[in-house]
């Protein structure tokens, strides 16, 4: 197995969305909980051909050139304002010329989903509005998990 370089691998998978291709990549991290999973799930994300809107997951590069994918939890004037699936702190504003990708489908538990499938709509319409019970949520997950 070879070790590479997340900032490098992304910004080459940037460039071939600026091609106009879709392109795919193994998830990394734990901030797309429960929906993705760090190491099992993958994505395929291409560049926006819409306009963006809430729900929506898209790739962007922060400030500080870290690359992060996440969904949009609102659009107002002055940019998006973007959180993590795992996560109750809002992120925003983020320009329209931060994003760079939208995803197109996603490889959950090794079956590929997208727009219209139960969980796909789930995370995009119903989980975006929990964001403020979101801990309280996860918790009682957590236990529901360890005392099936």
């Amino acid at each position: 197995m070879r070790t590479v370089d997340t900032r490098e691998y992304v910004s080459m998978l940037r460039e071939l969305t600026e091609e106009g291709r879709e392109v795919s990549m193994l998830i990394s991290g734990s901030s797309m909980n429960p929906f993705l999973i760090h190491q099992r799930d993958s994505i395929c994300f291409r560049k926006p051909e819409r306009e963006l809107k809430r729900g929506d997951m898209v790739f962007y590069q922060r400030l500080n050139g870290a690359y992060v994918m996440h969904r949009i939890w609102k659009v107002k004037p002055e940019g998006y304002y973007i959180v993590g699936d795992a996560q109750t702190e809002i992120e925003g504003p983020v320009r329209r010329e931060q994003i760079f990708a939208i995803v197109t489908k996603v490889c959950r538990k090794g079956k590929w989903l997208g727009p219209g499938s139960f969980w796909w709509e789930f995370f995009e319409h119903v989980w975006i509005r929990l964001v403020p019970w979101r801990r309280k949520l996860m918790r009682g997950y957590a236990v529901f998990r360890k005392n099936p």
